[in-house]
């Protein structure tokens, strides 16, 4: 519509999400030394809210980069605060269920909104008019936050113990235990690059354009019924074993993309893709929450999202390049290949947290 290219459009990516992720570190600390953690999830929620829509108004490729960066700077004060709130309302054994049935809601809507966008441009509403109609949902969703959940004071962080605490020193977001889970995490998604790569292969394997969004739909469906399973999974047998079998089954799925060889292949190596997702990021989430004190839980998950936003640009220049000079079977079984290195990494130097040695108990 705005009459710019896919090289603009990678640009407007690229900043936003660096944004994003250089955001989630600052707001995840500020809201370590805040009474309270919700307003920083309100505004974040809220700036995304009065972002979005706008892109119905722009009339120039730098307008739409304006209201995404918006958007982004929303997402980046919102994520970590939000996340380490979640922690402190749930209980220790039930933080994996807790993470995996917030992304199933995230991939539930995901599946929902393109699906009721598709229908309004079928129904014959103009494409501005449909960036418009997204403003609804929106604000059903921040009246919710705002007038639904609550957040008891005497719940929220305190300020930061001093350092000489032993417990501090433990469960601190710089000790041993949570640098070797950030290390290992960076690892793996150097491997993990954008999606958009095995929607490129499936192309390849014969899966026509007009089937690329129902496949990207059967996608979610898959994480948006699976998520809080594999959450609930890592509560009971532990963080490590739920995520380092995802990231195994992610090692299996992209050398399968790497075999295939058919379009009924791509739709079962797509389902099994689901299944990496389901069983990796609640319990991501969850170990995070479980390595670091309620204290400075903030700066734990902004540290976390900035490693692995950090790793999507290198991850996908790598791919990428391998793609391009030895095809894609070569790219997607070096991803496998990492995916196996961080396996292995987390089984050897990650130690396992409280609740994991004693089965969900904190």
């Amino acid at each position: 519509v705005l009459k710019t290219g896919p090289a603009f459009l990678g640009l407007i990516e690229g900043a936003a999400e660096a944004l994003a992720s250089l955001l989630k570190r600052v707001a995840g600390r500020l809201s370590d030394r805040a009474p309270r953690r919700k307003p920083f999830v309100v505004f974040g929620y809220g700036l995304s809210t009065l972002a979005r829509p706008l892109v119905a108004l722009a009339v120039t490729p730098l307008q739409v980069l304006a209201v995404r960066l918006a958007d982004r700077f929303g997402k980046g004060v919102r994520s970590a605060p939000r996340d380490a709130m979640l922690a402190s309302v749930v209980a220790p054994a039930e933080r994996g269920r807790a993470y995996g049935f917030h992304r199933a809601m995230d991939h539930t809507g995901a599946t929902i909104g393109p699906l009721l966008a598709s229908a309004a441009l079928f129904a014959g509403f103009e494409l501005r008019t449909v960036f418009a109609l997204a403003w609804i949902p929106g604000l059903l969703s921040l009246l919710a936050l705002v007038f639904g959940v609550k957040e008891d004071r005497a719940a929220a962080p305190p300020v930061a113990p001093a350092a000489t605490e032993p417990r501090a020193q433990e469960a601190s977001p710089t000790s041993r235990p949570f640098k070797a889970y950030l290390l290992v995490l960076a690892l793996f998604a150097l491997g993990n690059s954008s999606d958009a790569f095995l929607l490129l292969r499936a192309q390849e394997l014969g899966v026509s354009l007009a089937f690329i969004p129902l496949l990207w739909t059967f996608h979610h469906l898959v994480k948006a019924g699976l998520s809080t399973l594999g959450g609930a999974f890592s509560d009971r047998a532990g963080r490590r074993r739920a995520i380092g079998l995802g990231w195994a089954i992610f090692a299996l799925a992209y050398l399968g993309f790497a075999r295939a060889r058919g379009p009924i292949m791509v739709f079962v190596l797509f389902a099994v893709y689901g299944l990496f997702h389901a069983l990796t990021e609640g319990p991501e989430k969850a170990l995070v929450a479980d390595l670091s004190e309620a204290t400075e839980r903030g700066r734990a998950f902004g540290l976390y999202h900035a490693v692995t936003g950090a790793m999507i640009l290198p991850g996908n220049l790598l791919t990428g390049f391998l793609w391009q000079r030895y095809g894609a079977a070569v790219a997607l079984a070096t991803g496998a290949a990492l995916a196996a290195l961080a396996v292995a990494g987390l089984l050897l130097l990650v130690e396992e947290s409280a609740v994991d040695r004693s089965g969900g108990a904190d």
